[in-house]
């Protein structure tokens, strides 16, 4: 008998932001076979910025579920973004993606780039 361990992902995403996601991949027509892309990159004022974007799994992914959203995750980004809550803001001084990270020793006034 085999055993299926589900995974918890390192990260959350509001209700809002899961909402918002669901809606592009609906009217942007993404391939079923892509997932929710989240990971960090070098670069930005502080010296990290975050990825956010459609993919399909690589080898050294992780993938999780979220609410029947695909989360595809590179393995060694996971100390950058653990406990990370993204939220959806769409208010009239802000619309897009938030990231809410413990794990930024400081972060840059757009709140895209930060420092861990």
């Amino acid at each position: 008998m085999e055993s299926t361990t589900v995974k918890t992902a390192p990260i959350a995403l509001t209700e809002r932001a899961l909402a918002e996601v669901k809606v592009i991949l609906k009217d942007k027509n993404v391939p079923a076979e892509y997932g929710l892309r989240i990971g960090v990159q070098g670069g930005g004022c502080s010296g990290m910025s975050y990825l956010l974007g459609f993919d399909k799994p690589k080898d050294a992914d992780e993938v999780f579920q979220l609410d029947g959203v695909q989360l595809i995750m590179d393995k060694k980004h996971a100390m950058y973004v653990l406990g990370m809550e993204v939220d959806f803001q769409d208010g009239l001084n802000a619309r897009g993606f938030v990231f809410n990270n413990p794990q930024a020793k400081s972060t840059c006034g757009c709140g895209s780039s930060f420092s861990a």
